[in-house]
């Protein structure tokens, strides 16, 4: 009966309550964006803009044609096709 007394006597005091810690500022969810080093865009030829890191070749196609292509593009593409 003492124990449940000295409890609750402490738990009436003004400086006992619990006290939820302080909120943490938000963290901002924005990813640090880096710039492309030593690539250049390109115009497709399917029509999209791609990333490549290589240099622009000549090679021939199926057909016999010579086909310009940007080599080392982003998505792992080892070589995309360009719109002349």
């Amino acid at each position: 009966m003492n124990g449940l007394a000295s409890v609750l006597l402490l738990l009436s005091l003004p400086g006992a309550r619990f006290t939820p810690p302080p909120a943490k500022p938000p963290v901002e969810s924005r990813v640090a964006h880096t710039p492309h080093k030593g690539g250049q865009w390109y115009f497709a030829q399917t029509g999209h803009a791609v990333y490549c890191y290589g240099p622009v070749m000549f090679v021939t196609s199926p057909t016999g044609d010579l086909q310009r292509v940007a080599t080392f593009c982003q998505n792992d593409q080892a070589m995309v096709p360009l719109k002349e």
